[in-house]
């Protein structure tokens, strides 16, 4: 047995004076067993602290970043934490090691998170508030073992009217920071992980046109696609849509700012050349519109790279993005992805209504609301409703965590609350572990 150090579980109906640690099979990709310890004895847990003092958009407790590098090495398993047989085995029982690699990814999308200037009356308002050789260490997530080696710009498409002169100019901002691409570069950490790693993180909404952007909720044909051969798909229906506003924003540019499509694809390249001859992976993580762009920014990857390493998408409270016909894009360029789902989150139900939620897992069709087979058929030859989740889901619930005593919209929705549930996620039968603190 080889055990996980970092997160240490107090079971549901156990006495105080006992705890559990999670140790995963040396095969890999097995479920997680339990060992009883006594407290004395278990290795450390995660700590926790409050980000308010540091910026008081983040209102709940969160993982330090340190503490979740102290995790066992991945080594020669490190494909199945990316996804390569689709979470098999690790999501119910909550994996010790995938556990700690899901927060780990949330602490940089933290980062992008605080590195970002909201204040609207800044006149740097909207773009990186720190250099990009120290956006890691000054957003305080700690030594990650990554570099960050490029800024990402997201722009909106949508035209604006021409009194748009007379508003503030923070209303008018096309172009933002959105995130950054870091590479790991520590040797210790790409021993640790198994391969040398990418991460491409993403914030969530925070201009006016973003905003906008993401009310565009009609479904758009996705532009350079393959054609689909799926026998789950009738000759009438749409090829691959995606989420206009989504789209909009993924490949929309100025005279001055590229699109962040081509922003990502020129780093991809690079990255690609320079370290192409090692094991690589590319892993894409973001909250919210985060989420949206990180599946659209999985998906042009595997689509433009044919021999692009393992690519993982790991979703923080990701609205939906496409319909079946993208779906079935995705699976076919073997696209992994996790969606961190929380059930009280009211964006992870939006935009536009599900006709089929055919899981990777499952497989199981859920027709929403029971609606009549013809007026299915409607809304999939529609611009607008016939939307289908993507990947692998890790459903969670604000209402299993006794911690999160104001529950309302927003909070359901922060990042923060994600990381706290997932801190605290046991199972199925034993929802939320007791030494998940807030503090």
């Amino acid at each position: 047995m080889r055990l996980a150090i970092g997160v240490v579980i107090k079971p549901c109906g156990l006495s105080p004076g006992k705890y559990f640690n999670y140790a995963t099979r040396s095969g890999g990709g097995g479920a997680a067993a339990a060992t009883s310890v006594s407290a004395s004895n278990t290795t450390s847990s995660i700590s926790l602290k409050t980000l308010a003092s540091k910026n008081p958009k983040f209102s709940w407790s969160s993982l330090e970043y340190d503490s979740l590098a102290q995790s066992v090495r991945l080594g020669k398993d490190w494909m199945e934490y990316q996804g390569i047989n689709d979470w098999e085995g690790l999501l119910d029982p909550l994996d010790c090691n995938l556990r700690t690699e899901i927060l780990r990814y949330g602490q940089f999308v933290e980062a992008a998170y605080r590195s970002f200037d909201f204040d609207p009356s800044s006149p740097t308002f909207a773009t990186c508030k720190y250099p990009r050789n120290s956006v890691l260490r000054r957003s305080g997530i700690g030594e990650t073992g990554y570099r960050l080696t490029k800024n990402l710009r997201v722009t909106s498409g949508v035209h604006l009217p021409r009194w748009i002169d007379r508003v503030p100019s923070w209303i008018s901002t096309r172009s933002s920071w959105i995130g950054y691409v870091a590479v790991c570069q520590d040797k210790k950490e790409i021993a640790r992980l198994g391969r040398r790693d990418v991460v491409i993180a993403f914030r969530g909404t925070a201009t006016c046109l973003e905003w906008i952007e993401n009310l565009r909720a009609t479904l758009t044909s996705l532009p350079d696609h393959d054609q689909v051969a799926d026998d789950q798909v009738g000759p009438n229906i749409s090829g691959p849509m995606v989420e206009s506003g989504f789209l909009s924003l993924y490949t929309s540019s100025t005279e001055t700012c590229p699109s962040l499509q081509d922003m990502i694809r020129e780093e991809i390249s690079r990255v690609m050349e320079a370290y192409g001859d090692e094991p690589l992976s590319f892993t894409i993580t973001g909250h919210s519109l985060g989420a949206a762009l990180a599946t659209l920014t999985a998906y042009d990857i595997n689509s433009t790279f044919p021999k692009a390493p393992i690519v993982t998408v790991i979703s923080f409270g990701g609205p939906r993005v496409g319909n079946r016909n993208f779906r079935c894009l995705l699976e076919k360029s073997r696209t992994k992805i996790l969606r961190i789902v929380n059930s009280d989150d009211l964006i992870t139900k939006v935009p536009g209504f599900v006709i089929d939620n055919n899981d990777v897992a499952s497989k199981q069709k859920v027709d929403v609301a029971r609606l009549p087979s013809w007026l299915q058929k409607h809304m999939e030859q529609t611009h607008w409703g016939g939307y289908a989740d993507v990947g692998k889901e890790l459903r969670l619930s604000s209402k299993i965590s006794p911690y999160l005593n104001n529950i309302n919209v927003a909070t359901c929705h922060e990042l923060s609350t994600y990381l706290h549930l997932v801190n605290g996620f046991v199972s199925s039968t034993c929802p939320f572990r007791a030494t998940a603190t807030r503090i």
